[in-house]
């Protein structure tokens, strides 16, 4: 019965909690000056794990560790190659739901308050990140489709992995893309794929600085259960090895 007053008392007192502990309003500042990290510049990809995926071209069928449904499975493993290249295809493993897997460099730019440009030489691609609730649709339909961004601050959810109060983690969710590949042997995603990154800066001692994306991949489509990776990338001092290059199939 003493529990049950309890209880009692405690949902009477949540209106007024509510009221004597409101939630923060939201930011109002532009991206660019709420953000609570640095993510511009060059960054180099650290491949140590997925290696014969990442690395080089898997052969056709060679795709464990996805949950495919049999119309996925069917595509994959009729993959040809040489038809990609006979019609134009040869960049659908560097979509937005793959390309973060490739070994690449970014180079990460503010092209206003609001939009973040992410590059990538790996396939010569480009990703506008928009935050806010951006109508500018162009993207749709594209191999990186449209992105929208939000700073998810610590407290909010998301991977972050702790750290002072003002530190937190960028957000992404990209929709609207051209079919591509999950891997480039023709493990397909559709244009009904949601791709949700989370973006997280980490600072070592000696002050070398890293860039980790949890990329989770979902597709009513093809996919039985989504596809979670994470990727690491290492600041660089400069754009030393940044070599734009065409896709390719191979």
């Amino acid at each position: 019965m003493l529990s049950l007053c309890i209880a009692v008392l405690a949902t009477m007192a949540l209106p007024v909690c509510a009221q004597m502990f409101p939630p923060p309003p939201p930011d109002a500042r532009p991206a660019k000056v709420a953000a609570p990290f640095d993510m511009t510049g060059y960054w180099v990809s650290i491949v140590t794990e997925d290696w014969r995926y990442r690395m080089r071209t898997p052969p056709t069928g060679d795709y464990p560790g996805l949950f495919l449904n049999p119309q996925a499975r069917q595509l994959a493993d009729a993959w040809d190659p040489e038809r990609d290249i006979a019609a134009g295809e040869e960049c659908r493993g560097y979509g937005a739901g793959a390309i973060m897997r490739a070994p690449t460099r970014l180079h990460i730019t503010w092209t206003d308050e609001n939009t973040l440009k992410i590059e990538t030489d790996a396939g010569t691609q480009t990703r506008n990140l928009r935050f806010g609730n951006p109508e500018n649709t162009d993207g749709a339909g594209s191999w990186q489709g449209i992105s929208r961004a939000e700073w998810v601050m610590q407290g909010q959810g998301g991977f972050g992995s702790g750290g002072p109060p003002s530190s937190g983690s960028l957000k992404v969710v990209t929709t609207d893309m051209r079919p591509g590949y999950i891997r480039k042997n023709g493990v397909p995603y559709s244009s009904n794929a949601r791709v949700t990154e989370y973006f997280d800066l980490v600072t070592e001692a000696n002050g070398d600085q890293y860039l980790i994306v949890v990329t989770l991949l979902e597709d009513p489509e093809y996919l039985l259960a989504p596809v979670l990776t994470s990727s690491n990338f290492r600041k660089q001092t400069d754009n030393k090895g940044w070599n734009p290059t065409p896709c390719t199939v191979r």
